[in-house]
């Protein structure tokens, strides 16, 4: 899908996403890591029923929209960390660092890395 001009006449959503190397620093001071992806994050989060026929395209199979949100819309990555963040939240910095749709579990031992991994 091309959003450009959908883009271009959005409202930014100007949320911080968090710095990769400041990441690093966190996981660095910890023995064990466990790395998550996300399966299809973006396409995990609804789309408001009012704003779904922004997202309409047509096919030799007809004309659909979008009920959830799809790659390529400007606000997309903003949307998504900052859900993340508010699921999370109690879990930020103490053993979960999120960089979009990749997590990151750590901890000083293997078994604590296995528990704050089962808190997710």
């Amino acid at each position: 899908m091309d959003y450009r001009k959908l883009n271009d006449a959005t409202r930014k959503d100007h949320f911080p996403l968090p710095f990769i190397d400041q990441m690093l620093e966190k996981l660095a001071g910890h023995d064990y890591y466990c790395f998550l992806d996300g399966y299809s994050g973006y396409n995990q989060i609804h789309i408001a029923h009012e704003d779904q026929d922004k997202t309409t395209f047509t096919c030799p199979c007809g004309t659909f929209a979008f009920r959830r949100m799809p790659f390529g819309l400007c606000n997309a990555p903003a949307t998504f960390q900052r859900c993340m963040m508010s699921i999370f939240s109690n879990m930020l910095e103490n053993f979960i660092e999120i960089f979009m749709d990749d997590f990151s579990v750590f901890g000083k031992s293997f078994e604590s890395c296995l528990t704050n991994l089962g808190c997710l």
